[in-house]
């Protein structure tokens, strides 16, 4: 049965994608807003850029958040294989730094489909696994008609679905309703 969050979620429920683009962390957290329950984010631990529960604030309870630093690139396969088959957290998001092979993305389509779990790898730029359902592309844009207080426009664009068409949204988080609205293009 597929869970109520799924239903709004960016993200085909119970496989693995990817995300990349300066905005990729903002895409990983507005998901992990729609997650009902424990959202595991599986990180390397020499990477310089560190996770901070707290900054996650304006898009759900840091309480339910778990980061598992992990040695290597391996490792964090490992951990998030077993965390998409074991399926007690409804979305898990890995953090990679080396190109993942087909082999290694495909055990984790199945460990998602297994678990019933959605997995989000944030890959750099350029990189990606013809295993994953779908990879989208994340970019913070200028917005002249920001007001204080608003969050950052962001700019989604769906570069490869296996599920469907392509496409490009502008959005902008609503921290006070912890929801994704979808902003027209300005026109001139």
């Amino acid at each position: 049965m597929m869970p109520d969050f799924a239903k709004s979620f960016p993200l085909r429920y119970a496989r693995v994608h990817e995300v990349c683009g300066p905005g990729a962390a903002s895409f990983a957290a507005v998901c992990a807003a729609g997650a009902q329950g424990t959202v595991i984010w599986i990180r390397e631990s020499w990477r310089p850029e560190a996770l901070n529960p707290l900054g996650l604030t304006l898009f759900f309870d840091p309480a339910k958040i778990l980061i598992a630093q992990v040695k290597d690139q391996t490792e964090g396969l490992a951990v998030a294989e077993e965390a998409l088959r074991d399926g007690s957290a409804p979305l898990v998001v890995l953090q990679i730094s080396q190109p993942m092979g087909l082999i290694q993305g495909r055990r984790l389509q199945l460990s998602a489909k297994t678990g019933k779990s959605t997995g989000l790898c944030i890959i750099p730029d350029g990189m990606g696994s013809n295993a994953a359902e779908s990879r989208w592309h994340c970019a913070p844009i200028f917005d002249p008609f920001s007001t204080a207080g608003d969050s950052t426009l962001q700019h989604w664009e769906l570069i490869k679905n296996k599920s469907g068409t392509l496409g490009s949204w502008h959005v902008r988080w609503d921290a006070a309703a912890r929801r994704l609205n979808l902003v027209s293009e300005a026109r001139e």
